[in-house]
Order: C-alpha cells, then sequence, then structure tokens
C-alpha cells in the first residue's frame, strides 16, 4: 500500500495555459490557416478567379470604347451626316462591356458562395467539436456569452475576409495593374508616375491611420463582448435576480458596459471622419494633376478629346473602390483579428485527450457461474490521488472496488470528493496519481467515448435543453422510439404528469429547464438515464429533489434498474443506501470507513454518529408533522 497524503505541486500538471497567453500569430498564418478549407473548392476558386480577371478586364475597356467613341463623334456642329458616322458598333460594344463587367461579377460571386459557406460550415463545426472535446475545467472558467460571441464574429470574419479581399481588394490591385499599363504604353510615363505617387500616398496614410484607429475597434469589441456575457448571465440568472429584487442592480452593470462600448465607438467615429478627410484630399490632388497633365496634353495636340476622357474615367474608376480602402482595410484586419480569435478556440489544447492508439473499451466475458452472455463491468479505484489545483487537493489514496452487478454506496459530508469519483470516473479529469479501471482496463488507455457511453448518470443538479420533454429524454439514447421514451418516463414516474400537460411530450420545458420544478427535472434525469440503460450506472443524490412518497416509489425503480449492473451511489441521506453491498464513508478526501449498513452500524464510527443524527432529525420532522 502507498502512504496517501498531500500532493506536491510538482505531482500536479498545471490547467493548459490560455491560447491568448501565446505569441501573437500573424495575418499571415491565420490566412495559412484558412487556405485548407477554401482549397477544398479549388476548382469554384480557380472559377471565381477567372470571373474577377474577366470583369476587370471588361472594366477597363469601358474607358477604352468611350474614348474611342468620343473621337469618333468629331464632327462639325450642323453636319446632317453626323448620325451616319455614329459608330452603332461601338456603342453596342460599350453597353455589352458595361453588361459583362456585372455579369462577370455576379458569376464570381455565385461560383465562390459555396466556397466561402462551407469553410464557414466546416470551421463552425470544427470549433463545436472541439469545444465538446475540452475539459471540464476549461467549460468551468469559461463565459458563455464572450465565448458564443468570439465564435459568432468568426464565422462571420471569414465571410467578410473573403468578400473585402477576394471581392474588392484584389480585384482593385488588378484594374490598378491594368490601367498603369495602358496609360503607361499608350501616353508618356509622368501620368502612371502620378498614379503610383498618388496610390503609394494614399495607401501609406490609410494603413497608418487605420492601425492606430485599430485600438478604438479594438476595445468596442472588448466592451460588447463583456456586455454580452454581462446580458446572457444575468439573464440565464433570471430567478436569482428576482429573489433579490436586483432588477435596477443588473441594468446598471450592464448599462456601464455600454457607456464603456458607446465611448470607444465614438472614438472610433471621430478618427474615421479624420481618415475620410485626408483620402479624398489626396485623391483631389491627385486626379488635379492627371487632368491637368492630360489637359496640356490635349492642348499641344498629342492627346485627343477622347484621351482625356479616358483618362478621367481611368481616374474615377481607381478611386471610387480606394474611397472604401480605409474601411476595406480595417475590416479586413478585423475580420482576421476575429478568424483568429476563433482559431485560437479551436487550437485549444485538450486537457485530457485520448491516446495515440487507444482502442474502444471492450470488457472480458464473466465466467461461469455468472452465465452466457455477461461481461465483467468491475470499477476499481486504485490508490487515487486527485487535486483540482495545486493548492487544492481532493483525494487522497482512494481505494475501492465496485465489483460487476453490485452497488457500492459512498457516503460523507460536503466537499468530502465523492461527486470527485464520478467525475473521474466519467474522465472529466485525469488522476494525478493511481488508476481508475473499467474492466481491468485503464481508463486512460481506451477511448473516453466508449467510457462515457457505458456509464449512465443521474446528476443532483440537472440541466436540460430548451426543447421537449421527449427530446429531453430521449437525449438518453438518440433514436429511440416513442413507445421506449413513454416507458422510460413510467419508470420514473414522471408519464402522467406529463400526459397531464396540454402538449404532453411536447411540452417545451424552458431555458435550462427553468419551467419544470426541481423534482420534475430530477425524473426526467432518471427518465433518460433508465433509457440509455447502460452496464455502469451512477446515482447522484438521484432523489434528492423528491418527495418523501415519490423518493420510495422511485428508489424502488432505481433499485431493480440497478439489478445485475455496476452501480456507484453518492449520498447525503443514509436512508437511501442501507441495501447498498458495501457503504463506503468519506471525510476530507479519504475513506474512513467501508462495510455494509449493519456492519458500519455495529462499529459504532462516524457512520453510526451519521446516522443516528439524520434518524433524530426526521423523526423531529415527522413530530412536528403530526403536532400540525
Amino acid at each position: 500500500m502507498r502512504r496517501g497524503g498531500e500532493l506536491s505541486s510538482s505531482q500536479i500538471p498545471a490547467p493548459p495555459t490560455a491560447a491568448g497567453a501565446k505569441a501573437p500569430r500573424t495575418d499571415w498564418i491565420t490566412l495559412r490557416r484558412l487556405f485548407p478549407y477554401l482549397w477544398q473548392y479549388k476548382g469554384r476558386v480557380i472559377a471565381a478567379l477567372a470571373f474577377m480577371v474577366a470583369a476587370k478586364v471588361a472594366n477597363v475597356g469601358v474607358p477604352v470604347l468611350l474614348k474611342n467613341l468620343v473621337d469618333a463623334m468629331d464632327v462639325k456642329a450642323g453636319d446632317a451626316t453626323a448620325l451616319l458616322v455614329v459608330p452603332m458598333g461601338l456603342l453596342l460594344a460599350y453597353g455589352l462591356l458595361r453588361l459583362s463587367t456585372s455579369l462577370f461579377t455576379e458569376l464570381r460571386e455565385l461560383v465562390f458562395a459555396k466556397a466561402t459557406q462551407g469553410a464557414a460550415r466546416s470551421i463552425a463545426l470544427e470549433t463545436f467539436r472541439h469545444l465538446h472535446s475540452l475539459s471540464l475545467r476549461f467549460h468551468l472558467e469559461r463565459q458563455t456569452g464572450g465565448m458564443t460571441r468570439d465564435i459568432e464574429r468568426g464565422v462571420r470574419g471569414i465571410e467578410s475576409l473573403i468578400s473585402y479581399s477576394l471581392y474588392s481588394i484584389v480585384p482593385t490591385l488588378i484594374e490598378v495593374a491594368l490601367v498603369l499599363t495602358i496609360l503607361a504604353v499608350k501616353f508618356d510615363a509622368w501620368f502612371a508616375w502620378i498614379t503610383i505617387a498618388a496610390l503609394a500616398v494614399y495607401i501609406v496614410f490609410t494603413v497608418s491611420i487605420t492601425e492606430w484607429r485599430t485600438q478604438f475597434r479594438r476595445e468596442a469589441n472588448e466592451f460588447d463582448s463583456a456586455a454580452h456575457t454581462k446580458a446572457v448571465d444575468s439573464l440565464l440568472n433570471y430567478e436569482t435576480v428576482k429573489y433579490f429584487n436586483n432588477e435596477d442592480f443588473e441594468a446598471r452593470r450592464y448599462d456601464q458596459s455600454l457607456e464603456r462600448l458607446r465611448r470607444a465607438r465614438l472614438k472610433s467615429q471621430t478618427t474615421l471622419s479624420m481618415l475620410n478627410t485626408g483620402q479624398q484630399l489626396i485623391i483631389a490632388i491627385g486626379l488635379v494633376a492627371m487632368l491637368w497633365r492630360a489637359t496640356q496634353g490635349v492642348v499641344d495636340g498629342r492627346m485627343t478629346l477622347g484621351d482625356l476622357v479616358m483618362v478621367n474615367a481611368f481616374m474615377i474608376q481607381l478611386y471610387i473602390p480606394l474611397n472604401f480602402l480605409g474601411v476595406l482595410y480595417r475590416e479586413i484586419k478585423q475580420s482576421l483579428t476575429d478568424l483568429d480569435k476563433m482559431f485560437t478556440l479551436m487550437e485549444r489544447e485538450r486537457e485530457v485527450a485520448d491516446k495515440a492508439g487507444a482502442v474502444p473499451l471492450r470488457p472480458h466475458p464473466n465466467p461461469p457461474p455468472e452465465g452466457e452472455g455477461t461481461r465483467d463491468w468491475t470499477v476499481r479505484f486504485e490508490h487515487v490521488d486527485f487535486a483540482y489545483e495545486p493548492t487544492r487537493p481532493i483525494l487522497h489514496d482512494v481505494s475501492f472496488e465496485i465489483p460487476a452487478g453490485r452497488t457500492v454506496a459512498v457516503v460523507g459530508p460536503s466537499g468530502s470528493g465523492k461527486s470527485t469519483l464520478a467525475r473521474l470516473l466519467y474522465r472529466f479529469y485525469d488522476v494525478q496519481q493511481g488508476r481508475i479501471t473499467i474492466a481491468g482496463q485503464d481508463v486512460r488507455e481506451v477511448t473516453q467515448g466508449s467510457v462515457r457511453e457505458s456509464i449512465g448518470i443521474v446528476p443532483q443538479d440537472t440541466v436540460l435543453f430548451n426543447d421537449t420533454v421527449e427530446y429531453n429524454i430521449a437525449y438518453g439514447r438518440p433514436g429511440a422510439s416513442r413507445a421506449e421514451v413513454e416507458d422510460a418516463a413510467r419508470a420514473a414516474r414522471i408519464h402522467s404528469f406529463i400526459e397531464s400537460t396540454p402538449k404532453g411530450y411536447q411540452t417545451m420545458v424552458g431555458e435550462r429547464g427553468l419551467k419544470l420544478s426541481g423534482g420534475e427535472k430530477q425524473r426526467v434525469a432518471i427518465a433518460r438515464t433508465l433509457l440509455k440503460d447502460p452496464p455502469i450506472l451512477i446515482f447522484d443524490e438521484a432523489t434528492s429533489a423528491l418527495d418523501s412518497a415519490n423518493e420510495r416509489a422511485i428508489q424502488a425503480e432505481l433499485k431493480s434498474a440497478a439489478q445485475n449492473k455496476t452501480t456507484l451511489v453518492i449520498a447525503h441521506r443514509l436512508s437511501t443506501v442501507v441495501d447498498a453491498h458495501e457503504i463506503l464513508v468519506m471525510e476530507l478526501g479519504r475513506i474512513i470507513e467501508r462495510g455494509t449498513h449493519q456492519d458500519l452500524l455495529a462499529k459504532g464510527g462516524r457512520y453510526a454518529d451519521m446516522w443516528a443524527l439524520q434518524q433524530s432529525a426526521e423523526g423531529e420532522r415527522f413530530t412536528e408533522v403530526m403536532g400540525m
């Protein structure tokens, strides 16, 4: 036997650090992380890029045709042949190019929509699955409102990133390259240099101011998440708010977050106005310089009036999308930030993970005389030490066995580590010392899914889904028939209550089951566990919320359900465990007594004291009731 005792901090692995503590991820790393999800649709990606190039070629061709059209109209006023000179072919081509620009743009969006939505769906689903695979510690520490907001913004960020980059930035760069080439080849290099200089100043100014403004957007997002978290937390605890008459207090807390959000957004709007004013100044100077150069060319006879019109049209086509460069850059940066937060969640290290090559739990057949077809579902805790935190040891050298088909009860005061046994058996956490086995197999060596599939639990605090009663009972075994659901409800003595409601099994239970009483929720939990019908059962104060009559009836059902099953019962009321094959008495994380009910009473120890105290309390309550 190993000596029990407190754990040293070196024996306890530190919980995984928050992903936010890691080195910041660059935007390029985030983009590379996103690329594989899009490349699953590489055919559509290539087609979308082809349509995008075609749309820009058509768009650049519009000013060229406009120039030819203007030059072709250079006839004397009043000339009777003017109408014959109008080049109908150019007019038709102009109209077709305009149509082609819109057509190719819409085809690009249509073709790429499946890739965008598919990538968003894949990443959201992967994040959802990963969150379910994280340890209980993560979910006890997380803030639901803020986390769901991060996921929501991340999914939306995928669509925004693709929309702003593929649909705006990349097409603009292609158009700039085409326009610069035409200006440099057809006219002198000064047109290209003026355009490049204006674009360079514009981009540097926009990026610099936008980078500075990002802090205000980041603050606004943080305050938005904080406000959302407070609102969700307050609404989930609606009854507690009402119990303490704290509606105004909650409103003040929420308003404080909204006020900080308002200030951050005002700063963002003020600096946006500064950015827009500076952008328009740069655009105006660039346009004046280009038109001055073109006008000089027309005066000197080097350029036609059509050339002047074409240069002006090119500049307008270039600067219209550039007007939104600040917004585009900011939104792309924000989308990358939001996407990075979701990727950070996806990369959060699993505290409890299946080992490489882990196999499903496979119990060995029981040897005779247990009978053919039965399996050995014996559960063993072997010298288990466990602590949630290095400074908070919970279990000390805990060893016991639940033989297949037997019932072992654990009793003791609150905080003695009883419910921790159930969490460890489910492998929500891994032990720091010793091991836990099911059918002789260490739970760390087999898959978590197979372990949890073999266990059913009725928890002390039952939380239900905001769905129908039938859905919540059938959750124990998805795909169960209505008849099987009703049989489980009858066994849990809740069928009559369900049938008495107007909608029967289609009755909605409300958020976290708040429309049901504590006893009704517990009976739903019992029903879904009975429906699951696993070989190992855990009853954690399974009848604590029931009245005495229902408790006695359901105890008989639970006793029947536990026949030939490996059962762990966690209880405060000793009267519910007197029939257990073995009773363990825990205190401060240690087993201090063990034996049958009669054996423990005969010892006259801690269990006997607890029994006497509870019997005395129940006798006093009975006297009070009879005297009323």
